[in-house]
């Protein structure tokens, strides 16, 4: 039994980051028609309408010290989708997660001061410098904006450390989604006015909306029930592969072999660092899971 639960969970967690992917892609086919900011504000609307049912939070009754970390996790919600969505639109799906993973990589680093962290860190950067290979025909904004998306998923992970210790359950992450679906209701309101949110535009939103929200948020409950939360964190290493088969596939985004090499270091040198700091004798957690949203 212990076997067939944990082959379910690894399904579920394939299943989950799948999805997440392609549905990042599928909203890149609405980039034409209502760009970046209109997907997110879309998706954002969708994850509030499933999370605010699931966790009910009585917004009346949160204090200033559970509403500060809460209204700040809405702003790194609303950058970190943005910032994502601009780096697929400039660099491709598969670069642009590649770049956003360096966030929860470095707080997992951060956490300790290990010969193998070193060594993880100085591997990071060589697999960034192989995946970019700088030079004048780079794409610095496209770069800039992934590298901000994993900025804003580190954020994430600080301060949903700090919320989950001033509020049950998913209260904040709620709170906060809905915070930034506010935020970009001014996107829609003028999307709207324009005649722009509608149509082949609005479903392949709302499509990303579900299939990277709603979908993963499921299956990682359901995973986390099955699997060891290193193996969870482990597993989650291979997001950027599957975001270079999603674009592939649904994009027909081709890369490049220093591209594909550049992806393997990053993923690598993720999962040591994920199954080093998971061993009992570390005191650093592992990175968290992508939000549920992202």
């Amino acid at each position: 039994m212990r076997e067939r639960s944990l082959l379910g969970g690894v399904a579920t967690m394939l299943a989950s980051g799948a999805s997440n992917q392609v549905g990042a892609a599928v909203g890149a086919h609405a980039f034409a028609a209502i760009g970046p900011a209109g997907v997110v504000a879309v998706r954002q609307f969708v994850a509030a309408a499933v999370l605010l049912p699931v966790a009910r939070p009585d917004l009346r009754r949160f204090t200033w010290a559970q509403w500060w970390p809460t209204l700040l996790l809405g702003v790194v919600f609303a950058t970190m989708n943005l910032s994502l969505y601009w780096a697929v639109d400039r660099i491709g799906l598969a670069l642009a997660v590649t770049l956003e993973f360096l966030g929860p990589l470095a707080v997992a680093l951060a956490a300790s001061r290990s010969r193998l962290d070193l060594l993880c860190a100085a591997g990071a950067c060589a697999g960034v410098y192989v995946l970019v290979l700088p030079g004048p025909s780079s794409d610095w904004a496209g770069v800039a904006s992934g590298v901000l998306a994993g900025g804003c998923w580190a954020a994430y992970i600080v301060l949903n450390r700090l919320v989950g210790a001033r509020l049950p359950g998913l209260q904040a992450p709620a709170a906060a989604t809905a915070v930034s679906a506010l935020l970009y209701t001014p996107v829609a309101v003028v999307l709207l006015a324009q005649g722009r949110l509608g149509g082949a535009a609005l479903g392949y939103a709302v499509a990303a909306g579900v299939l990277s929200s709603v979908v993963p948020y499921a299956a990682d409950l359901v995973a986390l029930r099955w699997v060891p939360p290193r193996l969870f964190g482990v597993f989650m290493s291979v997001h950027p592969v599957l975001a270079a088969v999603a674009g592939l596939v649904v994009l027909g985004q081709v890369l490049a072999a220093h591209e594909w090499a550049g992806i393997a270091i990053v993923v690598t040198v993720n999962a040591v660092t994920v199954a080093a700091a998971s061993r009992p004798a570390k005191a650093a957690p592992a990175p968290a899971p992508a939000p549920v949203n992202a």
